[in-house]
């Protein structure tokens, strides 16, 4: 969970990858990128775990924006708004469903 030009949103990015607040300013053209604390988020999630969020920002009415390297994998994989649970579906369907943006907001983990 991020917050860009001060609204909360959805970044959805590949486990071996780290944000970089930069390209999403880049990207986005907001100057103000920053993530979110769980306490800022917490209520915006009806029904799931606190940090087991799906990436389907357009349920909650939150931007969602996914790298461009998460768009080229066949699958996504997610935890089903539980810390047990995990969803896997093709990448495919989860864009038809969320219409994500896509962007370019990862630096590789070292």
């Amino acid at each position: 969970m991020t917050k860009i030009a001060g609204k909360p949103a959805l970044v959805v990015l590949p486990a071996g990858e780290k944000v970089d607040f930069d390209q999403i300013r880049a990207n986005t053209g907001a100057h103000d990128v920053e993530l979110a604390t769980e306490q800022q988020f917490a209520t915006l999630f009806a029904g799931c775990e606190l940090g087991a969020m799906p990436p389907f920002g357009n349920l909650y009415a939150l931007d969602t924006s996914v790298t461009r390297s998460l768009a080229d994998d066949e699958e996504i994989a997610f935890n089903a708004s539980t810390h047990t649970e995990l969803i896997r579906m093709p990448y495919r369907d989860f864009e038809r469903v969320v219409h994500p943006k896509s962007i370019d907001s990862r630096a590789h983990a070292r």
